[in-house]
């Protein structure tokens, strides 16, 4: 297994520690198509920047994807590490040094954090180099990447509230975890899922785009690729409202209440009986039969 260093922004890191955020966006002020360093469930380290040049906690790598810069605000708000999108706007501006109103910037999604107090804090790697820009991966089974994983297990061992390591035995084989999805992630995930495409008209608008709950989290369902949809959003409304539902052979259902209630609904009745469109390529991610089932029995309002 591999860890990353990524050289951490302060005021960044102690926005999101001193909230104790679940996820976060590491973000980059420019797009970067992808990140290769690691693979989803492995470790992303933040070391901040000299002086202080410690290592200061962590997270485990979920995505990495390019998103305009009003969208990464939209999905992950304040896990951005600022308070505000006019603060996101103007950080990003200044690092960018342009006029660009919406750029699209890079989106490290990071999910299931832990936070090191300042006493706690680790040395970095022996070997670390002052010209590295960005940051670097390591071995966590050699070297200065096996004693920096070390460290890690002994300082998080006794908090409950964050077991988050998989062990064969004491110190034994370092092991991928599987991210825990937070909500903004659980958005991430489902829209490159669906291939930034609404599932029902192939719509690729992103701004009008959004991540479905099939089981609504308030409802016991979880943040799973396979319990979510990506809708434009005046099907998500329709979806969440119980105007609209999907069978279980991915067909659209819409319900004659729009035509009771509303005297109008021409566009969305002629959605139904259509097959999804689109549709995750992976099998794990299809929409689960078990989610549409309890969907169509608890939410949809009937035909």
């Amino acid at each position: 297994m591999k860890l990353y260093i990524g050289i951490t922004d302060s005021d960044w890191f102690e926005f999101l520690r001193a909230r104790q955020a679940e996820e976060m966006n590491f973000w980059r002020p420019r797009s970067v198509a992808e990140f290769r360093a690691i693979v989803p469930g492995e470790l992303f380290l933040f070391k901040t920047r000299y002086p202080q040049n410690r290592i200061v906690g962590g997270a485990f790598f979920l995505r990495h994807t390019p998103l305009p810069l009003s969208l990464a605000w939209d999905v992950f708000g304040n896990a951005n590490g600022v308070g505000s999108l006019a603060a996101f706007q103007s950080k990003i501006s200044s690092l960018r040094e342009d006029n660009e109103l919406n750029p699209t910037i890079g989106c490290t999604i990071l999910t299931q954090p832990f936070y090191f107090s300042d006493e706690e804090s680790i040395s970095p790697p022996l070997d670390w180099s002052p010209n590295i820009v960005s940051g670097k991966s390591y071995d966590t089974s050699t070297g200065e990447g096996a004693r920096l994983y070390e460290e890690i297990q002994l300082r998080l061992q006794n908090r409950t509230d964050n077991v988050i390591f998989e062990e064969a035995a004491r110190y034994g084989d370092p092991r991928l975890v599987r991210p825990r999805l937070g909500q903004g992630g659980f958005r991430v995930v489902v829209m490159e899922a669906y291939h930034r495409r609404c599932a029902i008209t192939g719509e690729r608008t992103l701004p009008v785009l959004q991540a479905a709950h099939i089981k609504p989290y308030a409802n016991e369902g979880p943040h799973e690729i396979s319990n979510g949809l990506f809708l434009r959003s005046d099907l998500h409304t329709l979806f969440d409202s119980g105007y609209m539902t999907v069978t279980n052979d991915l067909r659209v259902e819409v319900s004659k209440r729009i035509r009771e209630e509303y005297s109008n609904g021409r566009d969305y009745y002629a959605l139904h009986g259509r097959e999804l469109m689109v549709l995750p390529s992976n099998e794990r991610e299809m929409p689960s039969s078990a989610f549409l089932e309890w969907h169509q029995n608890n939410r949809f309002l009937g035909n």
